[in-house]
């Protein structure tokens, strides 16, 4: 009997509904750079489809043509590398910043936690703040409560549609897509991934928010491994704030046995995530900072010193030494250096044309019926500039080398062209078996496009 009623307990535990989370609004140091980092990185999503860069929108991966503007630079499908590279770069810097300051990246720069801040702050404009939303959730029906519930969601349903309209906006050109929207033209694909994206923004913003960081991101699952005893966190000094208790403001709470904490909660009432940071570290926990100005504000009003919830380390919590500099860090810091440096080599000496040669593989040479050797190559031209070039090919490396059919070649942007050419010499000007020629692509309207590929013409023997 005592196990099936411990059972019932786990599954009610298990598929118990949760229950909706009201984060009261506080004011403070990390509150306001936490607002700033919100409102910086809205802007840049809401602002850059809109710029442009040399004629072209700031920021757009156009799939139909494949190609990629980022400021100024155009990335065609053959510099995947750089993808490549970038995706490496965000992962290291993730671990990077999680080993030096823990879930930094949850509570200042995270999409689910910047678009549930917007949709918090659009609620507690139509409903007020924490008290109001519950007293206006647990009274009866009534049109006062549908109309305003109403227009809180159309609120959020406006809001979801214009970001689900500007994220189709960094694929079609925004300025096109805005267009085609006025005029009712919009085609199945765009309309699908606008409402899409809608759709996710709401709902996770909207009502699952904390259950997203909780029980979606796998983050909060495996960040713990990346931590240490010198990882930044948020904790509460439990040595100094117990036991908890309350009492009057200018009391001896010492001789009363209480430490700093009056046991007040608005830590936890602040809390995004509706944990109890003084029970410990925890996975919910995504290092939002509002229980640190939260117990900031009351420490102040008590006249006690402020830190009994505070980003701090495990090692200086016990009274130990901490350390910034550890292998861990320096080896993150180490690696996302290379690839940084290297990904900003690599893109400013990109070469905006390539040039492969490809020898014939029926034939090793070929005798002209003037007595001449002559070998046949395969060009591929790879013009990855934004505008049409028209290029010319000479080759070098072998005395009175004749390239036949020297013809231009004219290759529009992004675009890639395949052309035959042969080489004739006389076997008289042959060194050896195999010789080294070398082709050069060079652009007849820009002198600095150019680029060598070095290739082999063979002979008899001698």
């Amino acid at each position: 009997m005592k196990s099936t009623k411990n059972e019932a307990l786990v599954a009610e535990s298990l598929y118990a509904v949760s229950e909706k989370i009201y984060p009261r609004i506080v004011m403070g140091y990390f509150t306001r750079l936490k607002t700033l980092s919100g409102l910086v990185l809205l802007g840049i999503y809401y602002i850059f489809p809109w710029l442009k860069w040399d004629n072209q929108q700031l920021v757009l991966f156009d799939l139909s043509a494949r190609k990629f503007h980022f400021f100024g630079i155009t990335f065609w499908p053959q510099d995947f590398i750089y993808l490549t590279l970038l995706l490496m770069l965000a992962t290291f810097a993730l671990f990077f910043f999680t080993s030096l300051a823990g879930r930094l990246w949850c509570g200042f720069a995270c999409p689910q936690t910047i678009w549930t801040d917007a949709y918090l702050w659009m609620e507690r404009l139509v409903e007020g703040d924490r008290p109001k939303q519950m007293k206006l959730d647990k009274a009866p029906i009534s049109f006062r409560k549908f109309r305003i519930k109403t227009v809180k969601h159309t609120l959020w349903i406006v809001f979801a549609l214009f970001t689900g309209f500007t994220f189709v906006g960094f694929f079609i050109p925004i300025r096109e897509l805005t267009q085609t929207v006025i005029e009712f033209n919009l085609d199945g694909w765009s309309t699908f991934w606008i409402l899409f994206y809608a759709f996710a923004i709401y709902g996770n913003a909207g009502w699952m928010r904390e259950q997203v960081c909780t029980y979606m991101c796998p983050y909060a699952r495996f960040q713990s491994a990346m931590f240490d005893k010198n990882t930044m966190i948020i904790v509460y000094d439990d040595k100094r704030g117990e036991n908890r208790g309350s009492r009057k403001r200018n009391s001896d709470y010492k001789q009363q046995g209480l430490g700093d904490c009056i046991d007040c909660t608005m830590c936890v009432q602040v809390c995004p995530t509706g944990i109890d940071i003084r029970d410990g570290l925890q996975y919910q926990c995504i290092s939002c900072s509002a229980c640190i100005d939260a117990c900031d504000n009351i420490m102040q009003k008590m006249n006690y010193s402020q830190g009994l919830i505070r980003y701090t380390t495990e090692n200086e919590l016990d009274g130990k030494p901490s350390y910034i500099l550890r292998p861990n860090i320096v080896i993150y810091g180490v690696i996302l250096l290379a690839i940084f440096i290297g990904t900003i080599f690599g893109i400013s000496n990109r070469s905006l044309v390539e040039l492969d040669v490809i020898r014939d593989r029926n034939s090793l040479f070929r005798e002209t019926g003037t007595g001449l050797i002559e070998n046949i190559y395969k060009l591929r031209v790879m013009n990855i500039d934004n505008q049409t070039h028209n290029y010319k090919v000479t080759v070098t490396g072998i005395d009175g080398l004749q390239l036949v059919k020297n013809q231009e070649i004219i290759v529009a942007p992004g675009s890639i062209m395949t052309l035959p050419v042969r080489l004739e010499t006389e076997a008289i000007n042959l060194k050896a078996r195999s010789n080294t020629v070398i082709f050069k692509l060079i652009a007849q309207d820009n002198p600095e496009l150019l680029v060598e590929e070095e290739a082999r013409f063979l002979g008899p023997f001698n």
